[in-house]
């Protein structure tokens, strides 16, 4: 099936690894432009030099996600140097795992405001486009018990509201929102490999979690993305979609 995905531009917030890396493969496999930033300048450019293979345009700086106008700023100049916007997604995210002031602060920071503010700044970019689409990321640990009270898992449930919430805000714009709740994802320079390094029966653990008893891969998480945000699932907005490996037990209504 073509999902209608080549010739589109995608901003990618956060995209120099883990997760976002591989949706930046997988989108620009399929023809994206794409626009990453992230906060090394050498993971910035390895991913770009990687997605340019594809023989798609491309864009990046490294910049702090924090700072109040640098996503905003990495946006306008990203749907400049592309020639528009029609997908937008952050990836950034953090999580100190545990219920501290510092914490919760620091989810906000990092993970909540970055996603927000580029939002913002990408709105008028993506009105514009006949096949816009913003994705937000939450986490299964939203949804169900993952490793005690933490503000991690109780933000990315607000990101869920959010963004059904602004699904029905741009829908007359012509913006498609839809939110992806991964379960745990094993990537090549992701978090999993170091906590299986260092915090094995944790891993294990997890891992017996799973009825396929496996992981749930990059790819297979970047390819689930790259359907929704393509005009192929023009008209999925709204939604919620579980990509988990049956992770969760919970019933998805």
């Amino acid at each position: 099936m073509d999902l209608g995905l080549k010739g589109l531009k995608a901003i990618l917030v956060g995209a120099n690894g883990g997760i976002g890396r591989v949706v930046a493969h997988v989108l620009s496999a399929e023809g994206c432009d794409i626009a990453i930033c992230g906060r090394s300048q050498d993971k910035v450019d390895n991913v770009l030099s990687e997605v340019a293979a594809s023989g798609v345009k491309t864009y990046g700086e490294a910049l702090d996600v924090t700072q109040v106008d640098a996503v905003p700023a990495f946006v306008d100049k990203a749907a400049e140097a592309l020639g528009g916007c029609d997908i937008f997604i952050s990836f950034t995210s953090t999580n100190l795992g545990e219920d501290t002031d510092a914490a919760w602060e620091a989810v906000i920071q990092a993970d909540i405001l970055p996603m927000r503010r580029g939002i913002a700044a990408a709105r008028p970019h993506l009105a514009k486009s006949d096949n816009a689409a913003i994705v937000c990321f939450s986490s299964t640990g939203a949804v169900e018990e993952f490793m005690g009270v933490q503000p991690y898992n109780a933000l990315k449930a607000a990101v869920m509201n959010y963004s059904s919430s602004l699904a029905q805000a741009l829908a007359g714009e012509g913006i498609r929102v839809n939110c992806i709740t991964p379960g745990p994802v094993m990537t090549e320079d992701g978090p999993w490999p170091k906590i299986q390094a260092a915090m094995p029966d944790f891993y294990n653990a997890t891992l017996a979690n799973m009825p396929s008893g496996r992981f749930t891969t990059g790819e297979e998480l970047a390819k689930a993305v790259a359907f929704v945000v393509s005009p192929a699932c023009k008209a999925m907005t709204g939604a919620n979609i579980v990509v988990d490996n049956g992770y969760t037990k919970r019933t998805q209504f």
